[in-house]
């Protein structure tokens, strides 16, 4: 979901990229609380530079947490591929059962697809993370700075404006 509370840090006038008022309103992608603001209005910036931070440690713990879980997964899914051969030969001397064969092979299943969705998980975590810095998407002036430190930020209802960007007019 974008969080449309818009830090109305730049208002960059920017031929095609402002609004009709030459404006362009900015928030973060994720909820969270303004930790430190980095620009100030009327101040110049070029495309990319870092306007404001969220405080990043709720979403750098479920990175952390989602690390944690890749690994379990990436663990159970050798274990169920060696279980799997395992069945397999056996089956093949005819020392087990299809329904031990047929057991390994969705175990084998069911882990893989734990770790695909582990490594999901760990990438929407990594982007989160990276959401919680606001760039400037071009090179302007910012022209307000409404969002200020201890400001929360919920990409769940209505944000308010965090950063106002123009083309370089203050």
């Amino acid at each position: 979901m974008m969080n449309r509370f818009v830090l109305a840090v730049v208002g960059l006038l920017a031929a095609g990229h402002a609004g009709a008022d030459g404006r362009v309103e900015l928030t973060t992608r994720v909820s969270g609380v303004v930790a430190e603001v980095l620009v100030k209005s009327g101040q110049r910036v070029d495309k990319g530079r870092v306007l404001l931070r969220l405080d990043s440690a709720i979403l750098q713990a479920r990175l952390d947490e989602a690390v944690a879980e890749q690994a379990r997964a990436e663990a159970d899914a050798a274990d169920a591929a060696r279980e799997l051969a395992r069945a397999r030969e056996l089956y093949e001397r005819t020392v087990s059962s299809t329904t031990e064969l047929d057991a390994a092979v969705l175990r084998d299943t069911r882990a893989r697809a734990t770790l695909a969705a582990a490594q999901a998980r760990q990438a929407v975590a990594k982007k989160n993370l990276a959401d919680a810095e606001l760039k400037a998407p071009f090179a302007g002036v910012v022209q307000a700075v409404p969002g200020q430190p201890g400001t929360v930020v919920s990409a769940d209802c209505q944000p308010k404006t965090l950063v106002i960007l123009g083309s370089g007019r203050p």
